[in-house]
């Protein structure tokens, strides 16, 4: 059944062993950064990468192909989670995340360097489709491994507050995006950001990621998963996703759970530039001043709520912000549609970003402290995919769908209430099942 925090060594880390916890944090982080910087820079360019590689008389239907895209490239999510997540737990945490890092590489580089549709025609979409499924498929190994990789190097006393680093880190890549965003949009003809603008922050990133790998063929393997396989070949070890369907089924169903209002969340925000464009009329730069905000508030009260989540709970944290959720998504939206300025829109987003962060902070533990050490990273990347494909990568699509079937962008709020009482339940069964606090 679960873990619980208790199977992590107390050793508080001293001395050399607090650089080496801050090595391997940084190593972690600057995939899982660049992870999401590359999300939300083709999120927050979907209008012009849908001009550029889907080109339709119908504006609308090529946002939706953009983001249809965006979103098929998450359903390979689950088979990179068993793949790198059963590798993970097989060969080492460090393996594994050398391993997600190169795929993202290759497939930033192909988007990067992608010519358009109106040069190569059919094979332009079909390209960003092979890039978006490269990158998808390594995301499903890093989110398990890194989170993993860095806990299991913390002291216990550390380890809520070293896991909600994770999610920072999703909110510091939101900010360099968002700032790619507003200052191309800003200083750049329509014209120029479609024939070339888009593509910077990309070649950004492909600066980075080697930056990453170097940094990751640094550091050791972690404490816990070297103690394990200490007297153990690989060949020896359970295979991580037989244990998991044959006895864990529960394990990753409360963990997608948990998980669903926070990723419907995230990618909510990443929509806001385009939602703002097309449905409150608000240049799109406006649209990234707001998604800059909520990168910001989650970058900074993250790791705040994450140091406050052992004294108070962590299960009594994320029901409050989901219930939250529930009570002000509905007004909210319907508020910003009836006044839609740059202030209420700046507004809006960053009460969506807080209440995500004070929910965000805890979520990673709890995701690794459901699954013993054995499965930990291939069913939290495996739970891990799942959720963020489903309930967050088609998140746009979904949220332009119920726009265009109700007639009313305030519709967009419905997924946020749904997917808040999706997790409320899973939470209740992590408290009262689980044990889990």
């Amino acid at each position: 059944m679960a873990a619980s925090a208790s199977n992590f060594s107390s050793e508080p880390a001293t001395g050399g062993k607090e650089v080496s916890l801050t090595k391997a944090v940084g190593a972690a982080l600057i995939g899982n950064t660049l992870e999401w910087f590359d999300l939300s820079v083709y999120a927050y360019f979907a209008v012009t990468i849908g001009k550029v590689f889907f080109p339709s008389s119908d504006s609308s239907l090529s946002l939706l192909m953009a983001f249809a895209t965006f979103g098929v490239s998450f359903l390979i999510r689950p088979i990179g989670a068993i793949v790198l997540g059963a590798y993970a737990d097989r060969a080492g945490r460090k393996k594994s995340l050398t391993v997600s890092l190169t795929l993202m590489l290759v497939g930033m580089i192909m988007i990067a360097v992608m010519p358009s549709y109106a040069t190569i025609g059919a094979l332009a979409p079909a390209g960003i489709m092979v890039a978006r499924l490269f990158q998808g498929f390594s995301a499903g190994g890093e989110f398990g491994s890194s989170t993993a990789f860095m806990m299991e190097h913390a002291p216990k006393r550390k380890r809520v507050f070293v896991a909600s680093l994770q999610f920072a880190s999703q909110g510091f890549g939101t900010v360099i995006a968002s700032l790619f965003g507003y200052f191309l949009t800003k200083n750049l003809t329509p014209e120029a950001m479609q024939d070339w603008g888009w593509r910077v922050p990309f070649f950004f990133g492909l600066s980075i990621a080697p930056v990453g790998l170097y940094l990751r063929s640094k550091v050791d393997e972690t404490p816990d998963f070297a103690k394990k396989v200490a007297h153990q070949h690989p060949q020896d070890l359970n295979q991580p996703i037989t244990e998991i369907l044959a006895k864990q089924k529960l394990l990753i169903v409360v963990s997608i759970g948990v998980l669903i209002v926070s990723t419907a969340s995230t990618f909510l925000i990443k929509y806001m530039p385009t939602y703002a464009a097309e449905n409150l009329k608000l240049p799109q730069s406006t649209g990234f001043l707001a998604t800059l905000l909520a990168g910001v508030i989650l970058t900074l009260v993250t790791p705040v709520v994450g140091l406050l989540a052992d004294k108070v709970g962590r299960i009594n944290i994320m029901l409050g912000t989901a219930i939250v959720y529930i009570v002000s998504a509905y007004p909210l939206f319907l508020w910003l549609n009836a006044y839609p300025t740059t202030a209420s829109l700046l507004l809006a987003v960053g009460m969506i970003g807080l209440i995500k962060a004070i929910y965000f902070a805890p979520l990673a533990s709890i995701m690794s402290d459901i699954f013993p050490l054995e499965t930990r990273v291939t069913g939290m990347s495996l739970s891990y995919s799942i959720g963020v494909s489903v309930f967050g990568g088609f998140a746009p699509a979904i949220s332009i769908f119920l726009i265009r079937i109700t007639g009313t962008p305030v519709a967009t709020s419905y997924y946020l209430v749904a997917a808040s009482s999706l997790s409320i339940c899973a939470l209740l069964v992590a408290a009262i099942k689980l044990k889990l606090r």
